[in-house]
């Protein structure tokens, strides 16, 4: 049996140590700004960050493209002219046209690699919970799991990755065009803070509101503490869009104040992500009960 490489995007916001660690390659999405588009790379220092998320604080604003053809068309021949057959797993369908794009170009490759396969999974996440797909998916390939069963298994695990999300303003993501929320969330009521999740169908739902940063922080680890199951044997992941280090304290004493869980991962909101949810966003995730969130159906 041939060997599996899963393959994920620059929305998953992993970081070249986690990549590393479970295997896993990436297609690369564009940032535009100025009129120049520029590859996302998810090797980037902080001062990349701060160069980034300091544009948006200047009040520019930063554009995004989805994996181009041509890179998925370089990224998968180069694993499969190595002998692997390919699970991608790609942003929500619902934030990129990336996984389509996949798609069409597994059809035009495939032909000319006999006995290879690409399969393409909507990972119906973003940021760390597309990340936290691909590395379910790569565990199951080290496992010895086939290109189908890792799909398969990639479908069926991300029903329950659990996101739990804080931003100063809804401005950016309005913007964006990525977040379904009422009207009455586009308000920036003096010190209210949004509560973001992704839905059962991977919508970026804002469903919450919450008076006060540091009561938004301790919020969205009491979210995810409600909703996680057997904490004990997990990594809890946080990510956050250029906050202060004090705060990522603060949220790293808040789970381990509310969830026993094994190790805590931090890491930032990548350049394609936080192009649309803009500085000052913490999002933190675990894996939990199935999720059954609906926006517009209400809580979970």
């Amino acid at each position: 049996m041939r060997k599996v490489k899963v393959i994920t995007d620059s929305c998953s916001d992993l970081t070249p140590e986690l990549m590393e660690r479970y295997g896993i390659d990436y297609a690369k999405m564009n940032t535009v700004y100025g009129g120049k588009a520029s590859p996302a790379d998810l090797a980037w220092t902080p001062e990349d960050v701060r160069a980034l998320y300091g544009i948006m604080r200047e009040g520019n604003r930063v554009t995004t493209t989805q994996v181009p053809a041509d890179e998925f068309d370089r990224v998968f021949r180069h694993w499969l002219g190595a002998g692997y057959d390919i699970v991608y797993v790609g942003c929500s369908s619902k934030q990129s046209g990336s996984v389509g794009t996949a798609r069409v170009m597994a059809k035009k490759i495939l032909p000319n690699y006999p006995g290879a396969e690409i399969v393409c999974v909507d990972s119906l996440h973003a940021c760390m919970g597309e990340g936290m797909v691909a590395i379910e998916g790569a565990k199951a390939a080290a496992d010895g799991a086939s290109a189908a069963e890792v799909g398969r298994y990639c479908e069926e695990r991300r029903k329950y990755i659990h996101q739990f999300c804080t931003v100063h303003s809804l401005d950016a993501l309005r913007r964006a065009g990525r977040v379904k929320a009422s009207s009455a969330f586009f308000g920036n009521l003096l010190g209210v803070k949004p509560i973001i999740v992704a839905d059962a169908d991977g919508e970026q739902a804002a469903f919450r509101k919450v008076k006060g940063r540091t009561a938004s922080l301790r919020e969205i680890v009491s979210l995810l503490g409600e909703h996680m199951t057997d904490p004990e044997s997990q990594t809890v992941y946080v990510a956050h869009s250029d906050c202060p280090e004090e705060e990522v304290e603060q949220v790293k004493a808040f789970i381990r104040e509310i969830i026993p869980c094994k190790d805590i991962y931090t890491g930032y909101i990548g350049p394609i992500i936080g192009a649309s949810i803009g500085p000052g966003a913490f999002a933190i995730f675990g894996i939990g009960k199935e999720i059954t969130f609906r926006i517009g159906k209400g809580d979970r």
